[in-house]
């Protein structure tokens, strides 16, 4: 009877060690982090510190002052009141976008991969119609015939054009993964499909996952200050293409108004920046060739300041 486990247990494929994803801690990493997580608590917190941001007051467009730190715009209305509403507002398109790109692309480029056959050839033929059709064309038209669009819908339309590219990269990796030993082992053994793919397979493509999730992020927060600045935005809601939407048609560029569409800006500006450094943080991990010319750079560094101090210790000792 032992001897009968011992056979079964054996004959279970051994799991691969080396699949576990550590991000390097590097200053972009830190930098890009520090900014997303004040950006988040800036988001969250604020709304419930201010007021209410649609507020009209008699005071016309005022400069910042101890009331309003951010000034007013030309209702009245508080400017870090708007920026707060709209923080949050962007963050909730950016993470809709971003599961959403994440569920599409897995499903089309890992499940369709990895099934094979009929199903992988139908998945990536949609793919690539997909992957045709300009982007930012079908948008726009989408938009335009929709009337009243809210911050659901309009992170859902981005998401139709955000997911082909990543199901195409998902799809090759998969491809790859899937022919590997410990793979066709766990197949001969018997094991289940869907162990095979969360257990096997999915943990080597956590890393790829995780940068393609960042990239949509920032591409939906773009992508919906783009359509909020053309008029084709969330109706009633706040997001910081909708601040600089309004601050173009109350023409606070011209008036010398800085203080409406310098903050939604700077952090439309400062929070894909920080994205991008994690994104890039996440392409040193996985990309052998990028942490090496990392690596190569840091040894330089050391190399100089190892010479220059040599170089400044025979001055000491002649002083």
């Amino acid at each position: 009877m032992s001897t009968q486990t011992s056979t079964a247990a054996g004959s279970r494929p051994a799991r691969r060690s080396g699949s576990r994803f550590r991000l390097r801690v590097t200053p972009k990493l830190v930098v890009g982090t520090t900014i997303v997580v004040l950006t988040i608590l800036f988001g969250l917190i604020g709304p419930l510190v201010v007021g209410n941001p649609s507020t009209v007051r008699n005071l016309g467009m005022t400069a910042p002052s101890g009331e309003f730190p951010l000034g007013t715009t030309q209702t009245g209305q508080d400017v870090l009141a708007q920026l707060t509403y709209a923080t949050r507002g962007s963050l909730l398109i950016g993470l809709i976008v971003g599961s959403l790109t994440l569920l599409l692309s897995a499903f089309f480029g890992v499940v369709g991969a990895f099934i094979g056959g009929i199903v992988d050839d139908l998945f990536s033929l949609f793919t690539n119609i997909m992957l045709v059709i300009p982007g930012l064309p079908l948008v726009i038209i989408i938009s335009s015939y929709v009337p009243k669009k809210s911050i659901w819908l309009v992170a859902f339309i981005l998401s139709l054009t955000s997911w082909a590219g990543s199901a195409r990269v998902l799809r090759g990796v998969t491809l790859s993964v899937r022919n590997r030993d410990y793979v066709l082992a766990s197949r001969v053994s018997g094991e289940k499909t869907w162990r095979i793919l969360t257990i096997e397979i999915l943990p080597n493509l956590i890393p790829l996952l995780a940068s393609q999730v960042v990239g949509a992020v920032i591409a939906g927060i773009l992508g919906e200050a783009g359509l909020s600045f053309l008029g084709l935005g969330a109706s009633g809601s706040f997001t910081w293409g909708t601040m600089l939407f309004y601050a173009q048609n109350g023409l606070a560029l011209r008036l010398g108004a800085w203080w409406w569409f310098v903050p939604p800006g700077l952090m439309l500006a400062l929070f894909g920046a920080a994205l991008s450094m994690i994104n890039y943080s996440i392409d040193e991990t996985i990309n052998p060739k990028l942490r090496a010319a990392t690596d190569a750079k840091k040894r330089r560094r050391a190399r100089k300041r190892s010479e220059s101090a040599r170089n400044r210790t025979p001055q000491k000792v002649a002083a």
